[in-house]
């Protein structure tokens, strides 16, 4: 008789078991900093930080490189590798300068250390974000690369008695042509060790490059994802260590009364239920139980001080408040004036939803305690997709009274961010250190939400109302601007507020709209940033997610007024911006602007947008289907982000960056009934579908300027595209998100 089961196997052990059964199961094991020898729970894969000592024999020239004796070089990378590619890049980088193999460059992330691996942008802390990673390592990764070279070079001279002029360096090997001699980087690895290290190493001439904007190499995190082998936080298992699940409040600002917790006690597998500050934790011997134990818990909450306004009553409150002068933010000329002697004004309200993060991995942290190595302090470790680590390693030592260096944070892989793990509160990190405090501290806690948790209790976009009027001269020249925006401030009461918000405007708030690229003689920006109680951060392109739509939309339908064609009068307007120029010219030639009108019921829209340091030009199409409903089919990309580290990586983010900006354009919406969060899954939360991305293609502008952003600027710019393609298609403008023909 044949037996039939079903084996419910992990996506993870899955993976690994194909790879295993294809061609030999690979299993990485992470070595961890300080030498010392690594117990079972510090065994992991790719993804885990180990940027400590070298090994005796090993060459560790600097914060970044460490060459083995085994020949392998090991690149220390300080910023978060969430699926945007950095660890490719900042890899790139290292190997271009030294002449490296990419077969043997390994990159490692960074410990917890702003004096050596600080954000260059950011001063004295560490973290990854706001498309900054390359931009503001470029220099610093090169200059690691060339003085390790240099190093080498310097030991093989030595060794050989030849002068280091003489001595080439190719592919991972030291050579030098006259005598025949030759050496790998392993085997130079301990004599370079001593070789004084230079102040300021000689950089490659850009024209030599063979790999920075050359060649299209696969990515370091690739095969590790494929194969099951790389480390994210749900895949961290610790002796003892409990998993915990918390029953937060389903109002912003309601309070815990009681709870009865009887009948979570009684689900096998609850180990024991805590109190801490946003609500009632319950701990299991695995996910299952304590999700289900925290599903059983009977809470009562105090609502009386809770916030129960709706989405529509949020944005009506917004209408009135856009009807007064906000906080000045921009004033050039006499904009009064300007519309009562312009020939033609146009007035238009814009308004976006908020928007949750929706990363594929939720969010989650394991902290365990640590006795620390021989002269270290006893502390907790931190496990997890680290992205803000100064800001995050201070608010855990505070929850647990212990100094920030006691908190040693390991870096593994994120499953996406968009922004939600760089919290300037780290709430959910916050949030495990309570729970690991209340549940005696002596053994390892994960804490994990729930796609529920995340869609309701996360911290969201905020929603924002603009209001613009615009007015053109007898011409069709734009001669007036005024623009009101209204919405809530991410960075008033975080610790960012000092740099971030100037005369009480938060310049998140306002950039893409504070400054345009067109010329307008007479300019007039104001802001207004209502205080709510609903939680909410920087998302992916932060402000110009909202500005973009607005203005994009609006020189759209001023060049219709004009009787100009929109890529034309744009270009009129933008003398003194030649990148987003070019882009946009770019765009429009690759995107057939000029080809002849598409048939009827199809449309094609163009706009072009600068964020992060990047020039975004997109021309969009579409089809309406003749049911109420329409389809991107195409969408053309330009962009000039500088100096292009990986092509095939700026290709993949913009074509990322452009889809994550479709869902929102198309799909993704947070709304609140009575201040209640009314989503809870993709099922409601909608993001946009393999089926439903169009055709893309990324053209990259050629240049020799610093390296700018590519993980965000592809953002904004499709909801305007994709606006103005309709309008285009149906005769009609669209001014609200996410784009219904029925609007």
């Amino acid at each position: 008789m044949i037996q039939r089961k079903i084996v419910n196997v992990s996506r993870r052990g899955f993976l690994q078991l194909s790879a295993g059964a294809a061609a030999g199961l690979t299993i990485g094991v992470w070595l961890p900093a300080r030498g010392q020898m690594a117990s079972p729970e510090r065994v992991a894969g790719p993804g885990m930080a180990g940027g400590g000592s070298a090994a005796a024999g090993d060459f560790a020239p600097n914060a970044f490189i460490r060459i083995g004796t085994d020949d392998t070089v090991t690149v220390v990378c300080k910023h978060l590798e969430m699926g945007q590619g950095t660890y490719t890049g900042l890899s790139t980088l290292v190997a271009e300068e030294l002449d490296a193999r990419w077969d043997q460059v390994q990159p490692v992330g960074a410990p917890v250390d702003a004096g050596r691996y600080n954000n260059l942008f950011w001063g004295e802390v560490q973290g990854t974000g706001g498309s900054t990673a390359i931009a503001n390592a470029y220099e610093q990764m090169r200059k690691a690369g060339a003085a390790a070279r240099s190093m080498l070079v310097g030991a093989a001279a030595a060794q050989w008695q030849v002068p280091a002029a003489e001595i080439t360096v190719v592919d991972g090997m030291v050579r030098h042509p006259k005598s025949g001699k030759s050496a790998s980087f392993g085997e130079l690895a301990e004599a370079a060790a001593a070789q004084p290290v230079p102040d300021a190493p000689e950089l490659k001439d850009p024209a030599k490059f063979k790999l920075i904007g050359k060649a299209f190499l696969p990515r370091k995190d690739s095969e590790a994802k494929c194969t099951g082998v790389a480390q994210f936080t749900q895949d961290v298992r610790l002796p003892n260590m409990l998993t915990a699940c918390i029953a937060r409040s389903p109002l912003f600002g309601a309070t815990l009364r009681s709870y009865d917790d009887s009948a979570a006690k009684a689900i096998p597998g609850v180990a024991m239920i805590v109190q801490v500050p946003t609500g009632v934790a319950v701990l299991g011997y695995d996910f299952w139980s304590a999700k289900q134990g925290r599903d059983a818990l009977k809470v009562d909450w105090d609502t009386s001080g809770a916030f129960r306004q709706g989405s529509d009553e949020i944005l009506s409150n917004y209408r009135t408040l856009a009807q007064t002068p906000g906080k000045p933010v921009t004033s050039v000329g006499d904009t009064d004036q300007a519309f009562a002697d312009a020939t033609t004004v146009l007035e238009a309200e814009y308004s976006v939803p908020y928007l949750a993060h929706a990363a594929m991995e939720t969010m989650d942290c394991v902290i365990t305690p640590d006795a620390g190595a021989p002269g270290e302090t006893a502390g907790v470790r931190v496990i997890n997709g680290e992205q803000f680590q100064t800001i995050d390693q201070q608010a855990i030592a505070g929850v647990l009274g212990l100094k920030p260096e006691q908190v040693r944070i390991e870096m593994l892989y994120a499953g996406g961010s968009f922004g939600r793990r760089a919290n300037p509160q780290s709430d959910y990190l916050v949030e495990a250190a309570q729970i690991f405090k209340a549940a005696g501290g002596d053994k390892p806690v994960k804490l994990i939400w729930t796609r529920e948790d995340d869609t309701r209790a996360g911290y969201y976009r905020p929603l924002y109302l603009h209001k613009v009027k615009a007015g053109l001269d007898a011409s069709g020249r734009l001669v007036a601007w005024q623009h009101r925006i209204v919405g809530q401030s991410i960075i008033t009461g975080t610790a960012f507020e000092p740099a971030l918000v100037v005369e009480g405007i938060d310049q998140t708030s306002v950039e893409g709209a504070k400054e345009i690229p067109y010329a307008v003689p007479n300019r007039y920006v104001d802001l207004h940033s209502p205080q709510l109680p609903v939680t909410v951060q920087w998302w992916r392109a932060v402000g110009s997610t909202h500005t973009a739509f607005a203005v994009e939309c609006m020189m759209d339908e001023l060049a219709a007024a004009a009787g100009q064609d929109p890529v034309d009068f744009r270009v009129a307007l933008m003398g003194e911006h030649p990148r987003e120029r070019d882009v946009l010219k770019l765009a429009a030639q690759q995107g057939g602007w000029y080809d002849p009108p598409l048939p009827e019921g199809r449309g094609r829209g163009i706009a072009v947008h600068k964020s992060f340091g990047s020039y975004v030009a997109q021309v969009a199409e579409v089809t309406l289907d003749g049911n109420g409903g329409f389809s991107v089919d195409r969408v053309v990309i330009a962009v000039d982000c500088g100096t292009v580290v990986n092509p095939d990586v700026v290709v993949a983010q913009m074509e990322g960056g452009m889809g994550f900006g479709l869902s929102a354009a198309l799909l993704s919406e947070i709304t609140l009934k009575e201040g209640a969060v009314e989503q809870s899954n993709f099922h409601d939360y909608q993001v946009l579908r393999m089926d439903k991305m169009p055709e893309v293609e990324v053209h990259i502008v050629p240049s020799t300027e610093p390296p700018t952003g590519v993980g965000e600027p592809a953002t904004p710019v499709i909801a305007p595209a994709v606006a103005n393609a309709l309008a285009a298609a149906t005769g009609k403008r669209f001014y609200q998100l996410p784009l219904r023909l029925a609007a």
